[in-house]
C-alpha cells in the first residue's frame, strides 16, 4: 500500500514540463520566487522530441539539396537523394535520443524543482502528483502563488470506423520513424500533413496526401496553390476534398475508404494529421466550481493567461490558476507559448509581490501578440513564412484593406539565390491607419524574412516610417521595397494622395 501523500510548498507550480512551462518556471525563479515543474513524460515536452526540432531536422536535408540543384556549379557536385539513414541520425542528435537528461539538468542549473509523475487539481493552489510507479506514494504540491497549467495538446485521431484499429501514425510517429514506408497516406492538409509529405516524399515515399479541406486552408490561397504545384512535381499524389470515412487492413496493406465515388487509397502506413486536442483530460477541473470548464477541454485565458470560466470570462477562483502555452488554444505554436510563458512569469511576480501588472494592449504582461502577430512558417518546399493577418481574415474584421503583392522572383537578390527562383509576397494594409497588418512570404528560404515583418506588424509601424528601412541590396529582403512602391506614396500638391481604400 502507498504512504500517505507527502506535501511540498513552492511559490510556484507548473503542470507540464515542455517550453512554454519551462520558462514560466524559469522567469519566476528569475523574479526571486520558487519554483517546481511536474512532469509524466519527457522534460522539453513535445517541440524537443515529436515536433519542432526532429521534424526540421527532418526536412533540412533534402532543403538544402534542393538548394545546390538550383545553382550551376553546385548542382554537379550533389548526390541525386539525401541519405535518409544520415537524415535519421542527425535527427536522433535534435531530439537527444528520447532522453531528457540534459533538459533535467538546466531545471537543476536554474534551480527550478522538478516532480515526476501525473498531475491533478487538488483544491485551492493544491496539485496532487501521482508518480508512475503504484507503490510510490503521491506528492501533494501547495503553491502559496499561482498553479500554471501548461500540459500542451496531443494529436486528434477522429471517429472514423476502423481508423483505432489500423493502428495510425500521429505526429509523434512520423517525427521518431526509423523506417520510411513504401507507400505513405497522409489524412489532413494542414501543417504537419504538408511538412511530412515534403520529407517522406524525398525519402523515396510514394506520398498520397487527402487534403479534405484543402492543403494549408488558413493561409493565403496562393501559398496553397504554390506548394500543392511543388509537392505534385515531386511526385506526391494530392487529392484535394476527399473524406476518410473508413479505414481496414487488408493484410499487410492499410486500406482507406473515401466518401462518395472516390475509391479507395491503398498504402503500407496511414499518417493522419487532422488537428489537436488539448491535454487537459483527468487534470481535476471538475474540482474548480466553474459550468464553463470541461474535463478534456481547452482552458480560456485572459490576456494575462489567468484561466476564466470561459462563459462570462470570469477569472476562476480569485485568480490563482493560469494557462500557458498549447493548451489554452490561442496560438498553437511554439514561439507563441514561450512569448506568453515570459509575460505570464513576469506577471506572477508582480502580483506576488503586491504590484500592478500592465495588462494594457502591448503591456509588458499581456500576450497581444497572440490575436494581433503570430508569426508561423511552414517548411514546405516552397517555404511559407507570414505573420498577422491575411487578407480574408483582415476583411473579415472590418479593416479598411489594401492588399499588395510582388513576385519574390523579380528580386535580384532571389534571382542571385538560385536559378529559376519562384515565389511570391504579400502585404494587407490597414488604409486607415496606413498599418501592416499581416504579410505572406513564399519561395525558397524565405523563413528568415518573416521577423522584419513580424517588427512592422507588432510595432504598428506606419508605411511613411517603413519607407526610411532600407534593405540591403542584393538581398531577397529587397521585396520590402517593392511592395511599398506597389502601395505607393503621397506626393506633394495631390489632394487625393492620401486615398487608397482597397
Amino acid at each position: 500500500m502507498a504512504d500517505s501523500p507527502s506535501e511540498q510548498v513552492f511559490d510556484v507550480v507548473v503542470i507540464g514540463g515542455g517550453p512554454a512551462g519551462e520558462n514560466v518556471a524559469d522567469r519566476a525563479v528569475a523574479g526571486g520566487l520558487s519554483a517546481a515543474v511536474v512532469e509524466q513524460e519527457l522534460v522539453g515536452g513535445e517541440c524537443s522530441y515529436w515536433a519542432c526540432m526532429p521534424t526540421k531536422a527532418l526536412l533540412r536535408s533534402a532543403a538544402a539539396l534542393r538548394a545546390a540543384r538550383a545553382l550551376p556549379g553546385a548542382s554537379e557536385a550533389v548526390a541525386d537523394r539525401v541519405d535518409v539513414a544520415a537524415v535519421l541520425a542527425r535527427r536522433d542528435r535534435f531530439a537527444s535520443d528520447w532522453k531528457d537528461d540534459g533538459q533535467v539538468a538546466w531545471l537543476d542549473g536554474a534551480g527550478i524543482g522538478l516532480v515526476r509523475g501525473r498531475a491533478r487539481l487538488a483544491g485551492p493552489r493544491r496539485v496532487e502528483v501521482l508518480p508512475a510507479g503504484s507503490d510510490q506514494p503521491s506528492v501533494v504540491l501547495t503553491a502559496r502563488h499561482a498553479v500554471v497549467v501548461a500540459t500542451g495538446t496531443s494529436a486528434l485521431v477522429p471517429p472514423i470506423p476502423g481508423l483505432a484499429e489500423v493502428a495510425p501514425w500521429t505526429s509523434r510517429e512520423a517525427a521518431s520513424a526509423t523506417e520510411v514506408p513504401p507507400r505513405l497516406a497522409i489524412v489532413g492538409g494542414g501543417v504537419v500533413a504538408a511538412e511530412m509529405a515534403t520529407a517522406f516524399s524525398a525519402f523515396g515515399s510514394a506520398v498520397t496526401l487527402l487534403a479534405r479541406d484543402g492543403v494549408l486552408p488558413t493561409a493565403e490561397p496562393f501559398a496553397s496553390e504554390l506548394v500543392v504545384e511543388s509537392l505534385e512535381t515531386s511526385g506526391v499524389t494530392v487529392r484535394l476534398g476527399a473524406e476518410v470515412v473508413g479505414a481496414s487492413r487488408d493484410g499487410a496493406d492499410v486500406v482507406l475508404d473515401l466518401a462518395g465515388d472516390a475509391g479507395q487509397v491503398r498504402a503500407d502506413q496511414v499518417l493522419v494529421a487532422v488537428g489537436r486536442v488539448p491535454n487537459t483530460r483527468g487534470l481535476g477541473l471538475d474540482t474548480l466550481g466553474a459550468a464553463g470548464l470541461r474535463d478534456g477541454g481547452w482552458l480560456p485565458v485572459d490576456e494575462t493567461l489567468r484561466v476564466t470560466d470561459g462563459a462570462g470570462g470570469e477569472v476562476v477562483d480569485g485568480g490563482w490558476l493560469y494557462a500557458v502555452g498549447d493548451v489554452n488554444g490561442r496560438a498553437l505554436v511554439t514561439h507563441q507559448g514561450k512569448y506568453q510563458a515570459r509575460a505570464l512569469g513576469d506577471a506572477i511576480v508582480v502580483r506576488a509581490r503586491g504590484g500592478q501588472v500592465d495588462d494594457e494592449p502591448w503591456g509588458w504582461h499581456a500576450a497581444t501578440a497572440d490575436t494581433r502577430a503570430v508569426p508561423q512558417v511552414v517548411f514546405t518546399d516552397p517555404e511559407v513564412a507570414s505573420v498577422g493577418l491575411t487578407a480574408a481574415a483582415a476583411e473579415a474584421a472590418g479593416h479598411p484593406v489594401r492588399v499588395v503583392d510582388h513576385d519574390l522572383g523579380a528580386v535580384a537578390g532571389a534571382a542571385l539565390h538560385a536559378d529559376g527562383y519562384r515565389g511570391r509576397a504579400r502585404m494587407v494594409v490597414d488604409t486607415e491607419r496606413e498599418v501592416v497588418l499581416g504579410a505572406t512570404l513564399v519561395g525558397p528560404d524565405v523563413a528568415e524574412l518573416i521577423h522584419a515583418a513580424t517588427v512592422a506588424v507588432a510595432g504598428e509601424v506606419p508605411i511613411k516610417r517603413l519607407w526610411h528601412a532600407v534593405p540591403a541590396y542584393p538581398t531577397i529582403s529587397e521585396v520590402w521595397l517593392r511592395l511599398l512602391e506597389a502601395y505607393g506614396r503621397p506626393h506633394a500638391g495631390d489632394p487625393a494622395a492620401g486615398d487608397r481604400s482597397a
